[in-house]
């Protein structure tokens, strides 16, 4: 039988939390965003066109990073209380190297680290 690379990803537009499934273990690690609220503050003090540009721009880079980080995955879940996970799926799907994963979406709020684990667990049907 054949093992599928699992992983799950809790997210909002500026943390995602990478939890991939080695052996009998959940590791973690974390992405974040390199738009911060003190550039969003200063870019919008400047021109408020600038700052959407520019949180476009980082926004897009922060994406890219998860994805280079799922690809060659079997099924990814993503996860979390924003609209980012939705954002993200759609720009998976519309990549190519994405056509064989299955992408799963769900709604989950503010959770601390050993619910992110039991909630990927319960997903993939882990032990």
């Amino acid at each position: 039988m054949e093992v599928k690379k699992q992983i799950g990803i809790w997210m909002d537009h500026s943390t995602a939390h990478i939890l991939e499934h080695k052996g009998d273990k959940i590791i973690t690690s974390n992405i974040n965003s390199e738009f911060t609220h003190e550039q969003r503050q200063h870019a919008l003090g400047k021109n408020e066109n600038l700052m959407h540009n520019k949180e476009q721009h980082m926004q897009s880079k922060y994406y890219k990073t998860i994805a280079d980080v799922v690809k060659g995955h079997d099924e990814i879940l993503l996860f979390g209380p924003t609209t980012a996970k939705e954002e993200l799926s759609n720009l998976l799907k519309a990549d190519h190297h994405f056509s064989k994963s299955k992408i799963d979406v769900k709604h989950a709020d503010k959770m601390t680290e050993n619910q992110q684990h039991a909630f990927v667990k319960k997903h993939f049907h882990l032990s």
